[in-house]
């Protein structure tokens, strides 16, 4: 595996709205086709960059891809005064998401607890998603628990309404310790904090609880999609029956089992070079094919469908208002998609606008 490339330009963060007004942040970093993350359960976009557990996952996805990743609703820095985390609200978020960013294609990836979200989202939308990836994911928390697998899921329950807002991260390490076994002191310690970061004690309880009812598992057998399951062979936190059953349940999924104990990769850890070749080689076939992954020849490379007709029309003079009556849209979506094209093509300020559309007759 390459070396990461440690100067990697900074995530962009934005907000979007949900259909029941819930706000929700997102990031955008990276260079190469669309990768859009269905989140885990816990996430702080800022807190996650900055971090010795998920850095490397960002730099290392963000060499070959665009990232595009938000923080649940009730977490990090999307709204946290909610009490809907049931699964309709979770794939109204996502639909959120993935309108704002403004690809019309993209690759999904679950993470952990994004499982149920995305199988959902991929069976509604499957024109939109070119691929399906898991990482460490299910289709239904609960399918198969014993009794005793139940009773320790209300133990856990119990534990985060007791233990989860106070200083001594005594009780929050347990649940760092079934994620990143193998970690070092730096590594716990800093996961000990994201879980008090990213969530009140009341949202961690109320939405872990919520949840474990999602269920996507029926939606399986329906994904025409090309798919891959990765999932450490020791996770505690999600054992790897449920990556085993995605993939033998998901028509043509491929399992990719790896030899780890810790439910997030970390850095230095033969898994993970695997992983990354995994989720590279996988993404190769969304790459244009006239041009390199890291290089944008044609404005078609660039912009998807829709931002290629905003971008022609303001080109001919339309301003925003026009722009959204010919192509039968809202006026913040025709603004979202500007924002996206100028983000893309790296210009911006007053003369952005110009630039851009000045692109439309420059010779590739």
């Amino acid at each position: 595996m390459a070396v990461p490339d440690r100067s990697q330009p900074p995530q962009q963060v934005r907000f979007c709205r949900s259909a029941d007004g819930v706000r929700i942040a997102y990031a955008v970093h990276g260079t190469g086709p669309p990768l859009l993350i269905s989140t885990c359960w816990l996430s702080h976009l800022q807190f996650d960059w900055e971090s010795p557990v998920w850095r490397h996952v960002l730099v290392d996805l963000g060499r070959f891809a665009t990232v595009i990743r938000f923080d649940e609703r009730g977490h990090g820095l999307s709204d946290w005064d909610v009490t809907d985390h049931s699964l309709p609200a979770r794939i109204g978020d996502l639909e959120a998401v993935a309108d704002a960013a403004g690809y019309d294609r993209f690759a999904l990836m679950a993470m952990a607890q994004g499982g149920p979200v995305a199988i959902s989202y991929a069976a509604r939308h499957a024109e939109r998603v070119t691929r399906l990836l898991f990482w460490g994911s299910y289709s239904c928390a609960s399918r198969g628990l014993s009794a005793d697998d139940l009773a320790l899921e209300e133990a856990f329950s119990q534990l985060i309404k007791v233990g989860w807002a106070r200083p001594d991260s005594t009780f929050r390490r347990v649940f760092t310790s079934l994620m990143i076994p193998n970690a070092t002191e730096e590594q716990m310690s800093w996961l000990d904090d994201l879980q008090r970061v990213a969530a009140s004690a009341s949202t961690a309880h109320l939405s872990r609880r919520q949840r474990f009812h999602a269920d996507a598992d029926a939606l399986l057998p329906q994904l025409d999609i090309p798919t891959l399951v990765l999932h450490s062979l020791g996770d505690r936190m999600r054992e790897f029956h449920h990556g085993r059953h995605l993939a033998a349940t998901i028509p043509n999924a491929r399992l990719v089992p790896l030899e780890s104990d810790n439910h997030i990769l970390l850095e230095g850890e033969p898994a993970w070079s695997v992983f990354v070749d995994e989720v590279q080689r996988f993404l190769q076939p969304d790459v244009p094919a006239n041009r390199p992954p890291e290089v944008a020849s044609r404005l078609e490379d660039v912009l998807s469908a829709r931002e290629l007709e905003v971008l022609r029309l303001a080109a001919d003079g339309r301003d925003n208002a026009a722009i959204a009556e010919d192509l039968q849209l809202s006026l913040r979506t025709v603004e979202r998609h500007l924002q996206n094209i100028y983000t893309k093509l790296g210009v911006g300020g007053r003369s952005a606008r110009v630039a851009a559309t000045t692109r439309l007759f420059t010779p590739a």
